[in-house]
């Protein structure tokens, strides 16, 4: 049964850099990123949720984590239909090493998914940022 999915997004920065992942859709043929974070679980808070998170994704601690925004993100993709409700919240990485390296590494609770540090600028229609609305946000 179709549901709605709460999520924590992290947007740590890097001047005009932002820390993202690079996925590929299938069904669409399409390549797009969107930042690290992922699923609230009942009883937690979206804050410890994305703290959680980013500890599973990426072995990282967080610090002057604050909330940007949140955005409701309807979408078709992977076959099928989603809703989000997302909380984004702006943040910097405690392992200072991080912002020295351009590709980070991979997402330690999944099959190679490269994490990477790109402009903002460089997102358009062929190379989209999620949820929609993000750039948006990001650029206030």
């Amino acid at each position: 049964m179709p549901h709605i999915r709460n999520l924590a997004l992290a947007v740590p920065r890097r001047g005009d850099d932002l820390l993202v992942f690079r996925g590929h859709d299938p069904t669409r043929g399409q390549t797009f990123y969107r930042p690290l974070g992922g699923g609230i679980e009942f009883g937690e808070t979206a804050r410890q949720a994305l703290h959680r998170e980013l500890r599973e994704e990426l072995a990282v601690e967080l610090t002057g984590v604050r909330l940007l925004g949140v955005l409701e993100n309807l979408f078709q993709g992977f076959d099928r239909d989603g809703h989000e409700i997302v909380f984004v919240f702006a943040c910097d990485l405690a392992d200072p090493s991080v912002y020295e390296r351009d590709h980070v590494g991979e997402i330690l609770d999944d099959a190679g998914t490269p994490v990477l540090w790109r402009p903002l600028s460089g997102f358009d229609d062929t190379t989209p940022l999620y949820p929609a609305g993000l750039a948006d946000l990001l650029a206030k």
